[in-house]
Order: C-alpha cells, then sequence, then structure tokens
C-alpha cells in the first residue's frame, strides 16, 4: 500500500522529543532501541519493565510497595497492587507563578486566566465543603457541567477526597442524564443554571430540579449560578467559604475508581465506564507526553464538551505541565474559523478536534492562511475517522509543516490505542502508530494477526487504563459481553483496521456495521470518503441488511447541500464515485435523500439503530431513548420501512 509522506520530522525535531528523553534515560538503564518498532515491541513483551519504567520516569508519588507490577490476565488482572496514590496531587505538582493552569474561552470571545494560585484556592474550598458534608473516598459526586473552570475545579476537589467523578453535558436530555447518574447513586450533584450554545442561552434549572428529585440517592445540591436558589447550594457560598482552606491529597489504591464514564447507550442502557486512578494517571502521563509531545509551559486545546471522554484526556495534559485551554461553547459559532482564531490569538502550541469538524470546514472551503498560526506544533483528530481528503485539507489549508496526530481510541479506555509518533513521518490516510505498551493487531477470521489485510482490531495484552469494572455489573457480565465475546481473554474492540508494513495504520470503521454483501467485508468509512466528495453531498450513512432468504440491501443514504435535489444525474455521479474509488461491490442498491443522519451524543454517525429499524424492529427497541443527539432523524427510517412493507 503507497502512501504519500506529507510531514516528516528534522533531526533537530526528533532531538528535542520527550520520547529521545525516554530512550535515553532507558539506554543509561541498560535498555537500547534503533527504532519506534523496537521500542513499541518491548513495551508490549515485557509488559512489568515498561509500565514500571514509567513510574519511574514520571517520578510517580505514591506510598506503600507494590508486590507485583501485573498479576492474572484479562480481564481480571491487578495492577501495583500495594500501593496508594493521588492524581491531583500530581495535577499540582506543576503548580507554577510563570504560566496560567487554565485559559477559558466562550463563544463571544472573552478569555479569562485562571492562575494556578487560584485553581488551588478554590479547590481546596470546594474540596474542604465536600468534606464537611460527609464526602468520603469511595462516594460519588455527579456534574452537568460546560467546559468552564467551575467544572476543572469540581473534577479536582472531588479526585483530592478520593471520590469518584462523572459528568455529562448540560445539553443532554434529562432521561438521559437520569439513565446514567441512577445508576451509579452519587451523593453529590453539582449543576450549571444555564449554559450557551451557537449564540443561544439555555436555561437548566428545571433540568436540575428533575434530576433531584429523580436521583434519591442525591443529599446536597450545587448550582452555580447568577443568584441564589432556595432549593439549592449556592456555588459563590461554597467558594467564599474557608478562606483558609487547606488541600490535602487522599492517596487511594491503584485500582480504586478516578471516575465513571458512559458508552453512548445506543443499544441499551449506557455502561457506566469505571477506569482506576493509577491506570489512568500512567496512561495519561505516557500519551500526552511520548504521543502528543507535550512540554511544560505549552498551550493545549481539544475541543470537547464535559460528556466526552476528551475532556477527561484533555485534563491530563495538566500532568505534562501544559496550560489547558476550556473552550465553552460551538465550534462554528459565528463560523467555522472560530477555532482557528483562537489558535493564533492565544498562540496555542497544540490543537485537538475532531475528524467531522475538519471534514466540515474542508466541505466549506474553509482555509486559515490569514491566520498566525506559527507556534502550532500539533493538531490532533479523533472521534471517528479521518480521510486522506482530511490529511490533504489541513496541509493545504491549515500549516504546511504542523504535524498532523490521527488517533484511535475510546471511552473504553480514556485513550488512544494508536495514534501519533514524533518520530515518524505523517503519510496520508494512516494514524502513525501503535501505542506503547498496547499490543494491537489485526485478525482474520481465524484469529491470526496479518499485516497488510483488513482485520479485526484486538489487543492481546492488558493495559492499566482497562475499565477496572462497569459500574453496578454484578459478575462483570456486561464488561465480559462488551469486550471479551468474541476471543476469550482477548480485547476484541469492534473496529477493522490495516496494520501497513511501516508500521501503520488505517482504520475502516466499526465492525458491527460492516456492510458484509455476500461474504465480503467492506468498511463503512471508504464509503464515506468516497461519497462525501460528491460537492453537492454534506453527509451520508450506508447499512447492509441480510434478508431472511439471504438476499442482502445496501441502501445508501444522502444529506444533499441546500437547494439541491437527488437527480438521476447526481445518482449516476455518486455510483461511478463509488464503483471508481472503492469498487463495484460498493455500489448501493438504493441511494435515498434523507434531512439528517442520526449521531450519538458524543458526535458519532450511528448505522446500528438505522439497520435494526429497516430490519423491522421498532425505534424503541432499536436504541435507548435520549442516547442521540437528533433522534427524531430515526422517523424518516421507521416511515421509509413501513413504506417498503405496504402491498
Amino acid at each position: 500500500m503507497e502512501t504519500t509522506t506529507l510531514w516528516k520530522p528534522s533531526e533537530t525535531w526528533i532531538q528535542h522529543t520527550n520520547l529521545t528523553a525516554y530512550a535515553g534515560w532507558l539506554r543509561q538503564r541498560g535498555y537500547s532501541f534503533d527504532t519506534y518498532e523496537d521500542l513499541w515491541r518491548w513495551s508490549t513483551a515485557d509488559l512489568a519493565a515498561f509500565w514500571q519504567s514509567i513510574m519511574d520516569f514520571f517520578e510517580v508519588c505514591y506510598t506503600g510497595e507494590a508486590t507485583e507490577v501485573l498479576s492474572g490476565a484479562m480481564p481480571d488482572c491487578v495492577w501495583f497492587d500495594g500501593i496508594s496514590l493521588s492524581y491531583a496531587e500530581h495535577i499540582f505538582r506543576n503548580a507554577t507563578a510563570d504560566r496560567p493552569a487554565l485559559l477559558c474561552v466562550n463563544e463571544k470571545g472573552d478569555t479569562r486566566a485562571v492562575s494556578w494560585q487560584v485553581l488551588h484556592e478554590q479547590t481546596a474550598r470546594l474540596n474542604k465543603w465536600l468534606k464537611d458534608h460527609g464526602l468520603q473516598k469511595g462516594d460519588r459526586v455527579a456534574a452537568v457541567l460546560p467546559n468552564t473552570a467551575e467544572a476543572t475545579v469540581s473534577f479536582l476537589a472531588t479526585n483530592a477526597c478520593g471520590a469518584i467523578w462523572s459528568c455529562c453535558s448540560p445539553d443532554f436530555g434529562t432521561a438521559s442524564i437520569v439513565d446514567r447518574f441512577a445508576q451509579i447513586a452519587p451523593r453529590v450533584l453539582i449543576l450549571t443554571e444555564s449554559y450557551s450554545y451557537n449564540g443561544k442561552r439555555f436555561d437548566c434549572l428545571q433540568t436540575a430540579r428533575h434530576l433531584k428529585q429523580q436521583l434519591p440517592s442525591v443529599e446536597q445540591v450545587i448550582i452555580i449560578a447568577s443568584e441564589r436558589h432556595a432549593d439549592f447550594v449556592w456555588w459563590a457560598d461554597v467558594m467564599e467559604s474557608h478562606p483558609e482552606a487547606v488541600l490535602g491529597f487522599e492517596r487511594v489504591p491503584f485500582s480504586h475508581p478516578i471516575w465513571i464514564l458512559f458508552s453512548s447507550g445506543t443499544t441499551g442502557l449506557p455502561k457506566a465506564i469505571t477506569h482506576s486512578t493509577g491506570g489512568i494517571l500512567l496512561e495519561q502521563l505516557k500519551y500526552g507526553t511520548f504521543h502528543n509531545d507535550v512540554k511544560p509551559g505549552e498551550r493545549f486545546l481539544w475541543y470537547t464538551t464535559t460528556g466526552w471522554m476528551m475532556w477527561n484526556y484533555l485534563h491530563g495534559m495538566l500532568l505534562c505541565g501544559a496550560t489547558i485551554v476550556l473552550y465553552d461553547g460551538s465550534p462554528a459559532f459565528p463560523d467555522l474559523l472560530t477555532i482557528w482564531r483562537h489558535t493564533a490569538s492565544l498562540k496555542l502550541h497544540h490543537l485537538g478536534t475532531s475528524a467531522g469538524f475538519l471534514l466540515a470546514n474542508r466541505k466549506a472551503g474553509i482555509t486559515c492562511s490569514p491566520l498566525d498560526l506559527s507556534q502550532l506544533r500539533s493538531l490532533s483528530s479523533t472521534g471517528s475517522t479521518l480521510p486522506p481528503e482530511g490529511f490533504d485539507w489541513v496541509y493545504e489549508h491549515v500549516k504546511k509543516d504542523v504535524w498532523l496526530v490521527s488517533m484511535s481510541g475510546g471511552t473504553d479506555v480514556c485513550s488512544a490505542f494508536i495514534g501519533g509518533n514524533p518520530w515518524a513521518p505523517v503519510r496520508k490516510g494512516e494514524i502513525q502508530c501503535r501505542a506503547l505498551g498496547c499490543k494491537l493487531e489485526a485478525w482474520d477470521e481465524n484469529g491470526t494477526a496479518k499485516t497488510g489485510e483488513v482485520g479485526e482490531m484486538v489487543i492481546t495484552q492488558p493495559m492499566p487504563s482497562m475499565p477496572v469494572y462497569f459500574w453496578d455489573d454484578p459478575g462483570q457480565r456486561r464488561y465480559r459481553e462488551s469486550y471479551f465475546d468474541t476471543y476469550p481473554g482477548v480485547w476484541r474492540h469492534g473496529d477493522l483496521i490495516m496494520i501497513t508494513s511501516g508500521g501503520g495504520i488505517v482504520v475502516y470503521g466499526r465492525s458491527d456495521a460492516t456492510l458484509n454483501r455476500g461474504g465480503v467485508r467492506m468498511g463503512t468509512s471508504e464509503v464515506y470518503r468516497a461519497v462525501e466528495q460528491v460537492p453537492d453531498v454534506l453527509d451520508s450513512l450506508i447499512v447492509c441488511i441480510e434478508k431472511p432468504n439471504g438476499d442482502f440491501y445496501m441502501p445508501l443514504f444522502v444529506v444533499l447541500r441546500p437547494g439541491h435535489e437527488l437527480t438521476d444525474t447526481l445518482r449516476q455521479l455518486i455510483v461511478q464515485t463509488l464503483r471508481t474509488q472503492c469498487s463495484p461491490r460498493h455500489v448501493p442498491d438504493a441511494i435515498i435523500a434523507v434531512p439528517e443522519i442520526p449521531y450519538t451524543l458524543s458526535g458519532k454517525k450511528t448505522e446500528l439503530p438505522v439497520k435494526k429499524i429497516l430490519s423491522g424492529k421498532s425505534v424503541a427497541t432499536s436504541l435507548q431513548p435520549g442516547s442521540l443527539r437528533n433522534a427524531d432523524a430515526l422517523q424518516f427510517f421507521r416511515e421509509l420501512y413501513y413504506q417498503t412493507q405496504t402491498p
């Protein structure tokens, strides 16, 4: 598979990377590696030595002594049993008067710097308030907050208590929030009075009152508001209390939960994915430092809401000594250049976003050439597959010498399995490498690892940031079904990938949405990449439905630009594009215009509910209510199914 090289690190760049510093540190201890692949092989063959080296290289603070680095096998392995540590303690190790901890930006362009001193003081005051109201190690604190400094303070104060954090974005529906938080029985809720998005203000008071009623475990509710409300504790009162509070850090066992994240829940109750304190600490130190090459004093913005795992990932950059930028609002308000303007004005070193956002910029013909992006070193993309055209757009219209870090991971590990390698070139359409400590392979139907062939993405050795369990999951039934039902003892992630001979990775989409046409498996991302090059097409979705008689029906649904119609000429253009760029097998049985494509709350298009509806299942049984940000989009597919059943 030949690909075009779009960026290549200079020798000076390579010598100044954190990865080179780590390799030199290892060399002093008797380990020598000529290439990244050699380093990766060691990191996945000798897990105990590698993860102990991460503990030692970053001088992780802990009490106790580990009997073993790793004992047991997936999914029942135990890491660093016998030691206790604190995530928040490691965040505040980087406190300095030389630079702010946070830069908070909103849609209006207002920017507020939060110093390490202020972050420390506010965290200490909330921490003291929580402990005074009985919060103990292992209790849950749940929040419904926008991406603001108050969310960061709330998380750090919770963590410093040894309590467990969980958060939803305020744009989640009330039922969706209850579905999540009812599973974990929080003692404290922290809510916002309102939030702004796309130039509009949204009131959340009714949501707050409803949540208070629907979550009987909640004993205290704090609200961030412009004034007091009789039925809530006012955030401002908490911040004014205990001005002399001293922030202490409750160290917890390595495997003690740090937070509970939730899956999208499109096909069932959202899974309450519970991560360990030590596992997340080590993974974020490793990935941010080596795979994003973040250095102390740099500025890092990842566009995210508090309900997406990338919010948690972003806060890991504080572990690297970075100033993190919290953007609250729509990335496209008042226009798609908004984030790029902030990148220039704030002199960001690292920017992270989604593949969907980059492709939307490409579709809209956006160019960043008038902006000064000279400080920008890396641009990261995740959330879905970034196709080759996305790579081209970045290097043609953002910056020619930027390091494009396409990455793929998930809420499941709150990190990336595959991502950036600062020693390697960026090749169009490829993710650069498998992350250190992640034994990832592409397996064929017989469970054989393949190179240069599309296969099922599996992880054959444990990682510390894999979930310790799902909350309220007796016998780990849902946990095992989610990852280990296909290959016992081996994590199946649910993606189709190909590992190239050069060590790069190409992602072809979700394997549960694979287009299986007559026994030939095809990734949906191939179709989207081709179809969405057609100028009149804004968005698309394809499914393949297996008929009871063994036949297959593969319709393609397209969202067209305003003012355009799905004419026979446009249909032929789409067919020809698929035939030439993919193969004749990729040509759909029908092309149908739809008003919109269904997306999850985290912004991923979702094929499975559509496939179920077109197979005859009701909307109610095809997805969990409230799991989509635009559930009304499914009604079109339900009506389409009934039309096809009419005699």
